[in-house]
């Protein structure tokens, strides 16, 4: 599928979750109803319903997995789920968007979702969302052109830096490390506020010197930069900064980019921050469950769609704190580890 076919698709996603929202959350038809908390928790939709989904940047993980799980559904749940996954610009604003009731599913990087739990940084009040699930682990990928004199974050000073989409996991991320490294994010360098999709193209261009971009491996529009550009561009490592980022949020642990992720030359070390599926905490609970269900149960359709999915596991599920567990993830999670 071409670049502008990918385009369309999104925005056709975007103007019908847009539709599907304009009466407000639980009471649009054939949307998701609110939780009755006094109801037992069964895991069966009673009446046809349909889900939004926030993604992220159509050449990122988020939004390939999204448009999976949406696609697996109606299969899990007798066609009475159904949901459309849409291109947003990732965490901070799929949460503003979620608590809005723009949509009903957020993916998320964990120390976004955290802020937003207890009211911090992007979010001036504690937010009502809660989780799904822990998913897999994102990795904080920063390439820089050969030709940019870039041997560190600190030597970005001065330099033409896309930082990822405004309101973006990665855009936290990116000013948490530049300010890690010395620098001010709005004095310090040319920022590009860029989806990734034209931060590639600025790479490729040489109008952009280097950018960070916060997703799964393989990234698709990271291995386009790659497969495509290779011999102008590399990793950095970022490592050195990691003890000033895990001192902000314990969240942010070492990981490695492997050599076989975008064929480089070698391993890249790195951090990583795992990623959540967020609801409302009002979502219908059995809605919750099914999500979480289907999750799981159709998890190798998710690795199909993109292998950062094998990252999905029971075992790391629960491990949200201090982002609680929706009372419908609970009863899924519960059923799940006791099969």
């Amino acid at each position: 599928m071409s670049g502008r076919s990918v385009r369309l698709l999104a925005g056709v996603s975007v103007l019908a979750i847009a539709a599907a929202g304009v009466a407000g959350c639980g009471g649009r038809q054939g949307g998701a109803a609110q939780d009755d908390t006094a109801s037992e928790v069964t895991c069966e939709v009673a009446r046809d319903t349909r889900v939004g989904i926030a993604t992220g940047n159509s050449t990122g993980v988020y939004y390939v997995v999204g448009n999976a799980l949406a696609g697996q559904l109606p299969d899990a749940t007798g066609g009475r789920l159904t949901g459309t996954a849409a291109e947003t610009g990732a965490s901070v604003q799929n949460i503003e968007q979620l608590v809005a009731g723009q949509y009903d599913v957020a993916f998320s990087l964990f120390d976004t979702a955290v802020n937003a739990v207890q009211g911090k940084e992007s979010f001036t009040s504690a937010q009502p969302v809660q989780a799904l699930a822990r998913i897999y682990d994102n990795y904080t990928q920063v390439v820089v052109r050969n030709d940019a004199g870039i041997s560190s974050v600190a030597d970005m000073r001065g330099k033409r830096i896309s930082t990822g989409s405004p309101k973006s996991g990665t855009e936290v991320i990116a000013h948490r490390l530049l300010q890690a490294a010395g620098l001010d994010p709005a004095k310090d360098i040319q920022a590009q506020r860029l989806d990734l999709t034209k931060t590639v193209e600025g790479m490729k261009d040489g109008s952009i010197d280097a950018f960070f971009w916060s997703g799964g491996l393989p990234t698709g529009g990271v291995t386009d930069l790659f497969t495509t550009a290779g011999d102008k561009v590399r990793f950095l490592d970022i490592t050195p900064l990691l003890p000033k980022m895990a001192e902000l949020n314990p969240a942010y642990q070492a990981g490695t980019i492997g050599r076989d992720a975008y064929r480089t030359a070698a391993d890249t070390p790195t951090i990583v921050v795992p990623n959540v599926l967020l609801v409302r905490t009002n979502l219908d609970a059995n809605v919750a469950c099914a999500i979480t269900r289907t999750l799981f149960d159709h998890k190798d359709a998710l690795v199909q769609a993109n292998q950062a999915a094998e990252g999905i596991t029971l075992e790391n599920a629960r491990r949200t704190d201090p982002v609680p567990l929706h009372r419908g993830a609970e009863k899924a999670l519960q059923d799940l580890g006791a099969r």
